[in-house]
C-alpha cells in the first residue's frame, strides 16, 4: 500500500523535496500516503480535517504544497505493481512538516528531520507507554496532530503493534463503543476528551476499560481533580506528560510506577529540560526549555519566530513550570499568567479548584479588566447542571488566596478549542475585553 501510494504520487508529478499536503481522515490510507511520500523524498504536510476553509487556505498557501491529497483521491491508493526504491535522503534532510495547533494565533509550519522522526518510539514509546507487538493502540487524537501521528503511526509501527483508527470526529459515546468493541490495551487522549469520556460514563454510558492497561494524556496540562476522578472510577492512572509540535512528542511524563497528580512527571531518557528565569538563568520556576532526540529545527518562513523559539538546540516552549524533586509542574502558558494586585496567578491553579466541583465539566481562566482598568480573574465554566455562582465562589474562597479568586464566573455552553482539542484562551481573552 505504501509503494502504491508512492507510485501514485510520482504519477502526479511529485518529486523529491516537494511538499505534499494531506487532508485525510484517520485510515490506513493516511499512513500509506505519508510513508509513500517520505519514501520518494517528498515532504508530507498533514493538515487538519477539522480546520475551517480559510485556515486550510492559509496553510496550503503557506506550505507551498505542489499537491493536495484528500479522501476523494481514491485512485492514489489503487494497487500498482512493482516496488519503490527509497530516495537517497540523508538524516539532515527534511522529513515532514506539521502545523502548530494555533492556540495563540495563526499556525506555523514546524520542520522535522529524518534523523529525529522515529525518536518518539525510542523515548516515550519505550520508557512510558512501553508499547509491544501485542498491544492494541487507540488514540482519540487524530493523525494530523503531532501527538496523534506518533500515537497511531510512529510508535506502534516501530513496535509492531496494532492500531485502531477512527475516521470520525471524536465523540465520547462513540469512543466508548470503540473501546468496548476493539479492546485497546493503550488509550491516548487529551484532557478535554478524558473529561468528556468521564462525564459520559458518569451519565450512564457503558464504559468498559477492562482491556486497557495504560491511559496517556498530553496536549495540555491534566488538572489533578480530573485525573483523580478518572483513577477513582476506573482504577487506572492517567499518565500525563508535556510535549509540543516543536518538541516532536512528549519529553516529560509520569509513568505507571511514578504518578503525581498535578505534575507533568519527570524527564524521559533522551531529553533534557531546564526551567529558566527572565535573565536566562536556571530557576525553580520559569519558562520550560527542552531539547532531545525528536526536536524540530524551526519554522518555515518565520525567522523571527524561529529565533525566539529555537535556541542552541533548545525549544523554548512558552510554558511556565515549577520544578521540585525532579518533577515538573505546569503553571500555564507564559502569556496566560496573570498579574493581579502585583502578584502572579496561575490560571491552572484556579481551574483545578473549579474542576473539583461536581457540576463543573470544563473551565478556563483568563484576565479581565474592570471599569478602572485593573486586571482580575475571570473564569468561564461549562456546567453539567445549573449551579448558583455563589456556590463556586464559596469553593474558591475556601481554597484560594484572595487575589486568585475569580471576580467573574461566566457559565458558557462550550469553550473555544483548536481542532486538536486545546482551549483557545486568546479567544476568551478577546471575549473578556468585549
Amino acid at each position: 500500500m505504501q509503494d502504491s501510494a508512492a507510485l501514485g504520487l510520482r504519477e502526479r508529478g511529485v518529486r523529491p523535496g516537494d511538499r505534499v499536503a494531506f487532508v485525510l481522515r484517520d485510515s490506513p490510507w493516511f499512513i500509506a500516503a505519508f510513508l509513500g511520500a517520505a519514501k520518494i523524498g517528498a515532504i508530507p504536510v498533514p493538515l487538519s480535517t477539522l480546520a475551517r476553509p480559510d485556515e486550510l487556505d492559509f496553510m496550503l498557501r503557506d506550505s507551498g504544497a505542489t499537491l493536495t491529497v484528500t479522501d476523494a483521491d481514491a485512485n492514489l491508493f489503487d494497487d500498482r505493481p512493482g516496488q519503490v526504491t527509497a530516495a537517497p535522503t540523508s538524516e539532515t534532510d527534511m522529513c515532514f512538516w506539521q502545523y502548530s495547533s494555533g492556540t495563540t494565533g495563526a499556525p506555523k509550519a514546524v520542520i522535522h528531520l529524518h534523523r529525529r522522526a522515529l525518536f518518539p518510539a525510542q523515548g516515550h514509546g519505550r520508557h512510558v507507554a512501553r508499547i509491544g507487538r501485542d498491544d492494541r493502540v487507540y488514540s482519540t487524537a487524530k493523525l494530523f496532530f503531532s501527538y496523534g501521528l506518533n500515537n497511531s503511526m510512529v510508535i506502534p509501527l516501530a513496535a509492531g503493534a496494532s492500531v485502531i483508527l477512527d475516521p470520525e470526529r471524536f465523540a465520547p459515546e462513540r469512543a466508548w463503543r470503540i473501546i468496548a468493541d476493539e479492546r485497546p490495551t493503550v488509550l491516548y487522549s487529551v484532557p478535554t476528551a478524558y473529561a468528556a469520556l468521564l462525564a459520559a460514563a458518569e451519565g450512564g454510558t457503558l464504559s468498559d476499560t477492562s482491556s486497557v492497561r495504560a491511559c496517556i494524556s498530553a496536549g495540555e496540562a491534566l488538572p489533578a481533580p480530573l485525573g483523580e476522578r478518572w483513577h477513582s472510577r476506573f482504577g487506572l492512572p492517567i499518565l500525563d506528560g508535556i510535549g509540543s509540535t516543536e518538541i516532536g512528542y512528549i519529553a516529560i511524563s509520569n509513568t505507571d510506577d511514578d504518578v503525581t497528580p498535578g505534575s507533568s512527571g519527570r524527564v524521559i531518557p533522551g531529553y533534557e529540560a531546564r526551567v529558566v528565569d527572565p535573565d536566562g538563568a536556571d530557576a525553580r520556576e520559569g519558562t520550560l526549555w527542552v531539547r532531545g532526540g525528536s526536536t524540530a529545527i524551526g519554522y518555515h518562513g518565520r525567522p523571527e519566530a524561529t529565533a525566539a523559539a529555537f535556541r542552541d538546540g533548545w525549544v523554548v516552549t512558552g510554558d511556565r513550570y515549577r520544578v521540585a524533586d525532579g518533577r515538573y509542574y505546569n503553571l500555564g502558558r507564559d502569556d496566560d499568567m496573570l498579574r493581579v494586585g502585583a502578584q502572579w496567578v496561575s490560571p491552572l491553579e484556579v481551574e483545578s479548584v473549579l474542576l473539583s466541583h461536581r457540576s463543573v465539566a470544563e473551565c478556563a481562566v483568563v484576565g479581565r479588566a474592570d471599569a478602572d482598568g485593573l486586571l482580575g480573574v475571570c473564569a468561564y465554566v461549562v456546567l453539567r447542571e445549573a449551579t448558583p455562582p455563589s456556590e463556586l465562589e464559596e469553593l474558591c474562597a475556601e481554597r484560594l488566596a484572595r487575589h486568585k479568586r475569580p471576580r467573574w464566573i461566566e457559565p458558557v455552553g462550550e469553550l473555544p478549542k483548536t481542532a486538536t482539542g486545546k482551549i483557545q484562551r486568546f479567544r476568551l481573552r478577546e471575549a473578556a475585553r468585549a
